[in-house]
């Protein structure tokens, strides 16, 4: 049986690292492996041109287009970016904002309002800290430069919902600087925290409040899962556990790396404190993969997703996902 080549377009992460330099091949596959780092580019070439065979791709974004049958392409239950999110809500200091509560009614800046990061963000505030949001202004546009919209990514959901474009000429950092707007949430930190004193996170210990989270919820918010051309899975069936199963290689590969003791891989002071802290609280492995391990934070995401009216009810997650005939599933 000759190699099957495959692109895969992803992040250049440390457990993927296996992956891109060979250390790890799948099974009967020729991987090229296309590192991407920024995640809005990969998404837009994925949906537009399907671009690769596979893909790192926005889990929101997934699961509204595949519930409405608008893409020809099915996820692996593999997640290659997690983020806690609490320390991405950002405001401004005569905004008058001091806790959760204020964001109502208040001007709030967001990259991409369906985008993953703030679907978390809007579902914890609200479910959490009693957030309404049904009269904020929402203003969306590039974080730390201008960018152009894409209708075919940037969803809104049902109902009303006051949103403005910034334009392509301005950048919602320096409209949190200035205090044109009174907050920002999203997956990227703007450039003018820590530099200007005006502008400062919600939560003065985030790592607290999403220690407290995944305590009371064991959720490791998924941001991003990898998706595959529908068609090639259809020729091919089983490249779907082939690619599993490397991914869990390539991952595991990085934690034995991580947890050499002898010179630190990584540029991180407390590596072997962080490493402590993983086995306490994760129990040894923070980036689960497989469908059963990640059920609780697919469905209260595909919750968030129906409560914020991007779809008329949570989705079936099992019907999203292939299913997989693995030994560690």
């Amino acid at each position: 049986m000759s190699r099957l080549q495959v692109t895969l377009a992803c992040g250049p992460y440390d457990r993927t690292e296996a992956l891109r330099n060979g250390v790890v091949r799948p099974e009967a596959i020729d991987l090229v492996y296309v590192p991407v780092q920024s995640p809005p580019e990969l998404f837009a070439r994925m949906v537009h041109k399907m671009s690769f065979d596979a893909a790192e791709m926005s889990t929101s974004l997934y699961l509204q287009l595949r519930s409405r049958g608008d893409l020809p392409l099915v996820a692996l239950p593999i997640f290659p970016s997690r983020m806690f999110r609490h320390g991405y809500v950002f405001i401004h200091a005569a905004s008058g904002i001091s806790q959760p509560a204020d964001l109502a009614g208040k001007r709030i800046g967001v990259q991409e309002y369906h985008q993953t990061a703030g679907v978390w963000i809007r579902g914890i505030l609200a479910r959490d800290y009693g957030v309404d949001f049904s009269g904020v202004s929402w203003f969306e546009g590039g974080v730390n430069a201008p960018r152009k919209p894409d209708p075919a990514i940037d969803l809104r959901p049902e109902g009303p919902l006051d949103i403005t474009f910034v334009g392509t000429d301005v950048c919602l950092d320096e409209l949190l600087a200035s205090g044109r707007i009174d907050a920002y949430l999203g997956a990227r930190t703007p450039r003018s925290f820590g530099t200007n004193p005006a502008v400062r996170r919600l939560f003065d210990d985030p790592r607290a409040e999403e220690r407290a989270w995944f305590q009371r919820t064991g959720v490791f918010p998924m941001m991003h899962t990898l998706v595959v051309r529908e068609e090639l899975l259809a020729r091919h069936p089983w490249i779907a556990e082939s690619l599993y199963k490397a991914f869990e290689e390539a991952k595991r590969w990085c934690l034995q790396q991580m947890r050499f003791s002898g010179a630190s891989r990584y540029t991180l002071p407390w590596l072997q404190a962080d490493l402590e802290e993983i086995d306490e609280l994760f129990g040894g492995d923070p980036w689960p993969y497989g469908l059963e391990p990640n059920r609780a934070g697919l469905e209260t995401l595909a919750a968030f997703l129906s409560e914020q009216r991007f779809l008329p009810e949570p989705p079936a997650i099992d019907e999203l996902f292939v299913p997989l005939v693995v030994a560690n599933e």
